[in-house]
């Protein structure tokens, strides 16, 4: 916790303004002063990195949304002329659309990170809900922006998508329906994605807002899982974690910029550089990577309102973590079974996304309340989607809460300034 204040307004300027408007007074507390635990890796970057994508990510939005035209007749032809006529239009679609990539990249990992060292238990449930909902904004944002460009897999994509939701009893149709602005998605879909996809950024700034005034009041967590208890396990935040946070967004963005100069569309699909035709289904359609494992759940469940529920409930899963987990060491660096149990997490994962960009045997049928049907029989990609599927909902549902019981963790250091000035452990 940051405790009080010792900013010191030197001029007169600085004491009539912390008088009336302490904003000086809150960036001083927040991003130089803020003590910070003396142990922090590099895991622990991915916060400012973060930061750096959503910059990126609502700079050049508002920049491209100066030059769009949100039709079905229009938004094809308006990104060609953005890429071919608007000086660096180009560079702007580029950094926008691989921006996306990198921010899901860092997320991913920023979550992970969280699960490995516990950064979801107490006094710290808060701030991981708030993580939790950036993150299912997030979705929700590059979703939409992946629809605008009006291209085959852009049309294709919202119509699976938006067609899962009549899937709901009752409720299903009439929300289809308003997601789509008509009977098909259409001129109207296109207006409505392009309004809240660019209305949705400035809320995931509002609630990171909120997730560091969260993070500020409980403090960070450590690779230890132990609360400073004394000022010789912090830090100041300037100039120790400035500087390494600085380091490390600077060879992110060495990653960013190669795949903006030398593979700008390696993470896209090339159908979408087709202007999309309601008339012409493509042979597989499949949304963005970071989506795929969240996809491969879906077409795992033969029933289609069960796989909807999976799919949400994957989700779902990650916002009730802090309760699930039953552990009361927070950092897996003790905890040697849990370790094994979350590797093999990584591995489901990584499979699920796998198999998400595969084509299962498959018969395209379009159509307002069913866009396909799957042959299940003896294919590899759905089994394997299937147990992957049974392990990411059981190492939720049925890991964490029996092994946080029986596990035998390892010692733990009595501060966190032990292991890192080589003083013993305690048990």
């Amino acid at each position: 916790m940051s405790g009080h204040s010792t900013y010191q307004p030197k001029t007169g300027f600085e004491r009539w303004l912390d008088a009336r408007l302490p904003i000086i007074r809150l960036g001083h507390d927040s991003f130089v002063d803020y003590p910070t635990p003396r142990n922090l890796n590099y895991w622990w970057t991915f916060g400012g990195i973060l930061s750096l994508c959503l910059g990126v990510q609502i700079i050049t939005g508002i920049v491209l949304a100066m030059h769009y035209t949100p039709s079905a007749a229009g938004a094809f032809n308006s990104v060609e002329h953005i890429m071919r006529d608007v000086n660096y239009g180009w560079l702007l679609r580029y950094m926008h659309a691989n921006g996306a990539s990198m921010f899901f990249i860092a997320v991913y990992i920023h979550m992970l990170r969280g699960v490995y060292y516990g950064s979801y238990k107490a006094p710290r449930e808060v701030l991981w809900i708030l993580g939790c909902v950036i993150y299912l904004i997030m979705m929700a944002t590059a979703f939409m922006g992946y629809v605008l460009p009006w291209g085959q897999m852009s049309f294709w994509g919202a119509t699976v998508i938006t067609n899962l939701f009549s899937a709901i009893p009752v409720v299903g149709p009439a929300i289809t329906t308003w997601l789509w602005g008509g009977f098909a998605v259409d001129n109207s879909t296109l207006n409505r994605f392009f309004s809240l996809h660019y209305l949705l950024p400035f809320m995931i700034a509002g609630v990171v807002i909120l997730h560091v005034w969260a993070l500020h009041v409980v403090g960070q967590n450590n690779p230890t899982g132990i609360d400073p208890k004394s000022k010789s396990d912090t830090l100041p935040f300037t100039p120790y974690a400035t500087v390494k946070d600085g380091f490390a967004m600077s060879l992110f963005l060495i990653l960013f910029a190669v795949f903006i100069f030398y593979m700008p569309d390696s993470l896209g699909h090339p159908d979408n550089y087709t202007p999309a035709n309601p008339m012409v289904t493509p042979p597989h359609i499949v949304p963005e990577w970071y989506f795929l494992p969240f996809y491969a759940i879906l077409r795992a469940v033969p029933d289609k309102l069960m796989g909807v529920l999976a799919m949400f409930g994957a989700i779902a899963c990650i916002f009730a973590l802090p309760w699930l987990d039953t552990s009361k060491v927070k950092s897996m660096r003790y905890r040697p079974q849990a370790r094994i149990y979350f590797f093999f997490f990584l591995v489901a994962c990584v499979i699920l996304g796998f198999c998400g960009a595969k084509l299962p045997d498959a018969q395209v049928i379009p159509g307002l309340t069913t866009v396909f049907v799957i042959d299940y029989d003896l294919n590899t990609f759905v089994w394997l989607s299937r147990l992957s599927t049974l392990y990411y909902f059981a190492y939720f549902l049925v890991v964490m809460p029996v092994l946080g019981l029986t596990e035998k963790p390892l010692p733990t250091p009595e501060t966190i300034s032990s292991p890192v000035l080589g003083v013993e452990t305690k048990d």
